[in-house]
């Protein structure tokens, strides 16, 4: 059954657990199967996108059902099973490449559901993979809109998938899922306060990435664009407090130093030479060497009466104003009432 769950990864991890009987009902029908499937994984693994062999599978029941729940399992056919096998590769290859080459997401730890695979191959499916300029673009808006407002880590995810492959189903598209969004969050644009004692778990967090990649955000020392090929463990963004822990160490609390208007994202070799200063002595010497784009592609606010410890709350909050104003831009949502 489906649980409302703050932690997302317990979640998901009960729910792909479920896929364990799937297997073992499609393993009985459909001999050396499970060669075919975990080849499969490793070809997408290989593309940067190590999935669980639950995501495979539950991929496989919404090609072949038209929904994602895996209690319909025992009544498909062996042909059933083969062709919703092969129809979700299709998908499941469309989704890998929108994401990397139309949306910039390179990796699943950039989602924050990688629920979000199935119904983007879903939607090629339904349309043979055929675009146009326009929906190609509406696809891209609904995709990152629906990342970054968590579309699927929210209460019942397999509710939520459900609905937008019924969607799709019944010939929607792009503007249906969106409208569909927007009953589930009120509104598509972000605000400031929606940012507010967020930390790095955040979908929103992931977003801020993008939007800085987007806006060619560069590590501090050495210049290289931020990437996650090249931040050593690629789940794990490589990011730092711009209010270092130890200066705020008397002055907030946990919640508050790790909110993410105090992340930028930098590589460690450039956090480690930083280390316990105040902004106020360090950013000089990131201007002097870079100019003021280290800190104009991140959103950060260089005006010195925001940086010291005092203004910490000041500071955080006139980032907050920026760093929405910039996702709206890039999620091409800012005129969303």
């Amino acid at each position: 059954s489906d649980v409302c769950s703050s932690d997302l990864v317990n979640s998901l991890g009960a729910k792909l657990r479920s896929s364990d009987l799937a297997l073992a009902q499609i393993t009985a029908k459909w001999r050396g199967s499970l060669n075919v499937f975990q080849a499969f994984q490793a070809d997408c693994a290989k593309d940067g996108f190590e999935l669980d062999l639950g995501l495979h599978l539950k991929n496989l029941v919404a090609h072949a059902t038209g929904q994602s729940r895996f209690l319909t399992v025992s009544n498909l056919t062996l042909d059933a099973l083969k062709s919703g096998w092969d129809d979700g590769c299709r998908g499941m290859e469309f989704a890998i490449n929108f994401l990397r080459s139309n949306a910039g997401i390179s990796s699943p730890a950039l989602l924050a559901s990688p629920f979000l695979l199935i119904s983007l191959g879903f939607y090629g499916a339904k349309r043979s993979y055929k675009l146009s300029a326009g929906e190609e673009k509406g696809l891209r808006r609904w995709v990152l809109l629906a990342n970054a407002k968590g579309r699927y880590s929210r209460g019942s995810s397999e509710t939520l998938l459900d609905q937008d492959l019924k969607i799709l189903r019944d010939g929607g598209g792009f503007q249906e899922l969106l409208d569909r969004l927007r009953t589930q969050v009120g509104r598509l644009d972000v605000t400031p306060e929606e940012l507010d004692g967020r930390n790095q778990r955040s979908a929103l967090f992931k977003t801020m990435f993008l939007a800085f990649r987007a806006a060619d955000a560069r590590d501090w020392h050495s210049n290289l664009v931020i990437a996650l090929s090249h931040v050593g463990n690629a789940h794990q963004l490589q990011f730092h407090h711009i209010f270092p822990k130890a200066v705020l160490k008397s002055t907030a609390t946990t919640r508050e130093t790790d909110d993410i208007a105090n992340l930028a994202f930098i590589s460690g070799k450039a956090n480690r030479k930083i280390s316990a200063k105040e902004p106020a002595l360090y950013f000089p010497e990131v201007g002097e060497a870079n100019g003021e784009q280290p800190f104009e592609s991140q959103c950060i606010p260089t005006n010195t009466d925001l940086l010291t410890v005092e203004r910490y709350k000041a500071f955080l909050a006139e980032r907050r104003r920026l760093i929405a104003e910039r996702l709206n831009e890039f999620l091409g949502s800012g005129q969303e009432a």
